[in-house]
């Protein structure tokens, strides 16, 4: 029985940080990176830790040369993007990179309540940088992208978005992802992840921030300081490919049910 293969996770953030959890519970060897490893990764042993610069490439070689790769932080910028690909995205590496679902181009077509569903058919908007680069990984060297949308989950809870009034009673749809269910799929995209593939990671249900808030409203009495205003109606991100393709059933399907299980909380602003 052939051992499984190192995997790198580039940029360790909160995201990360729970993929590190995850792969270290199944026993998969596993290794981060951050650009002050000692600073972002202590509660990550020494050995697992890697320097990384995506801008600085002598610290490129710190990555074992045979390890599959988790990118997770925005592919950008381009020219860097495509130096680093050419020098350490060899055929035989599996390459998943963390996108976003903004990549989704809703400009241009009429507005509709409720929006259309999005599945990995849609266009793009290939004007954005970090697009860019995650189209060039894909098509140049077989990555396989998961557009993301919005991660909560511990420590990044959308009840303290509410209460601090980054978000409002809006009729705008957001699409959500649990970060358990993540770092899941984060996993099993480099075992059953199709190469130059794209697959969406969102729970499925797509909600509106008025009913959002009503919810958090009626069960923990926090309001948003902002006002109901009228605004875009936003999308709604369709995640069938995924979960049929990789035999996954979501950890959180119940959104205000996981929402409970992390009350109280204190939101922190970390990377992806």
């Amino acid at each position: 029985m052939t051992s499984p293969r190192t995997i790198v996770i580039l940029g360790s953030g909160y995201t990360g940080h729970w993929i590190y959890r995850l792969a270290a519970q199944r026993s998969l060897p596993i290794q981060a990176s951050s650009r002050r490893p000692d600073h972002h990764l202590i509660d990550i042993e020494p050995p697992a830790r890697i320097r990384f610069d995506l801008e600085e490439p002598t610290t490129w070689a710190a990555l074992p040369p045979d390890a599959d790769l988790i990118w997770t932080f925005p592919a950008i910028p381009l020219e860097q993007v495509q130096a680093f690909a050419r020098h350490c995205c060899r055929p035989q590496r599996r390459l998943v990179v963390l996108g976003s679902t903004s990549a989704y181009d809703t400009g241009g077509t009429a507005v509709v309540d409720p929006p259309h569903w999005i599945d990995e058919t849609h266009p793009i908007n290939t004007d954005l940088s970090r697009v860019q680069g995650e189209e060039y990984l894909r098509t140049h060297h077989g990555a396989t992208i998961l557009r993301v949308a919005g991660i909560y989950g511990p420590n990044r809870n959308p009840v303290e978005w509410i209460r601090q009034g980054r978000v409002g009673p809006s009729n705008k749809y957001v699409n959500l992802i649990h970060v358990e269910d993540l770092a899941h799929l984060c996993l099993l995209a480099l075992q059953h992840g199709r190469t130059g593939e794209t697959y969406n990671v969102s729970d499925g249900h797509p909600r509106r921030w008025a009913d959002v808030c009503a919810e958090v409203s009626g069960r923990w009495g926090i309001v948003s300081p902002r006002e109901a205003g009228c605004s875009e109606s936003g999308k709604r991100i369709h995640n069938h490919k995924i979960l049929s393709q990789f035999g996954y059933t979501l950890r959180h399907p119940d959104f205000y049910r996981a929402l409970q299980s992390i009350q109280p909380d204190t939101d922190r602003t970390l990377s992806l």
